[in-house]
């Protein structure tokens, strides 16, 4: 009875050990293009490589339901971009630029030759002009809920109005514009988690980053990738695909519905499965 008492508390310490593996990260650093220190973690093996770019003032963490899917089959890398989770700050300007330029450190660090970028809102545009920067490395990119009209531009004054209320208020704005970004009937522990979460984020980054954003032209940067495109998108946007596929070397979506803009952390079960579809479908398996 003893000995089998005892084998069973080694199985349960072994499957323990092997489901932290998984969930408990060993974070590393690399210095990004302007020296600023770039936390990121790397976990698995496989190839491609799938690198993950969190949304605008969040962080790696947000891909937690993700790591442990995808671990098995694919060496896994998530990012904190500079001024966000762990990362450095000492950065005067926070761009759509200089985070791909985080991401492209990364990713030459750990010297990764066919790489999967996966990029939620902000890391769409992040991963695009990260693509630009690591040519021949990057075999898809996949947006989650971001892409969805590459051909819409905001006037000046679109621009200085939506800014103006970061300035006068980032977190209250910052918690009214996440709380918009969820359906209704949503899960509002969630809700008010992210929307805390975000809120808490540096204005100077959060800020900066959002003009940058207001500004990214992704018709301009498109002409500078060569890797078809995926998204993985809620249907609480619209995503005008006939427009985005004249400039994207290919085009694709997959929707997932009653879902807000986290989808990844609404229904990983479901994100999952789709994006297990999509990376298939981009390396011909």
């Amino acid at each position: 009875m003893k000995r089998s008492f005892v084998l069973c508390s080694m199985a349960v310490l072994s499957f323990s050990l092997i489901f932290l593996g998984y969930a408990t990260e060993t974070a590393r650093e690399v210095a990004s293009v302007d020296e600023v220190p770039i936390r990121f973690a790397v976990q698995g093996g496989g190839d491609p490589a799938l690198v993950f770019v969190h949304c605008w003032c969040c962080d790696r963490n947000y891909w937690r339901n993700q790591v442990p899917y995808f671990v098995e089959r694919h060496k896994v890398v998530t990012i904190d971009l500079a001024g966000h989770g762990e990362s450095g700050m000492g950065r005067d300007e926070w761009t759509v630029a200089m985070f791909a330029a985080d991401v492209a450190a990364v990713v030459e660090a750990l010297d990764l030759n066919r790489v999967i970028l996966i990029g939620h809102s902000m890391g769409g545009p992040v991963i695009m002009e990260t693509a630009k920067l690591i040519p021949g490395r990057v075999i898809g990119l996949v947006g989650v809920d971001t892409y969805q009209d590459f051909e819409r531009e905001f006037s000046e004054v679109q621009k200085k109005q939506f800014i103006t209320g970061f300035r006068m208020d980032f977190p209250g704005t910052v918690k009214g514009f996440v709380k918009m970004m969820f359906p209704a009937g949503a899960d509002t522990h969630l809700v008010s988690t992210i929307s805390a979460d975000m809120a808490s984020a540096p204005p100077e980054v959060g800020i900066g980053a959002m003009e940058s954003l207001l500004g990214f032209k992704p018709v301009e940067t498109l002409k500078d990738v060569h890797a078809p495109v995926r998204c993985i998108n809620s249907d609480m946007f619209p995503t005008n695909v006939e427009a985005n596929a004249k400039y994207a070397e290919s085009f694709d979506v997959k929707y997932m519905n009653g879902r807000g803009h986290f989808v990844m952390l609404e229904d990983p079960d479901t994100f999952n499965m789709l994006l297990a579809e999509t990376i298939a479908e981009l390396t011909g398996e």
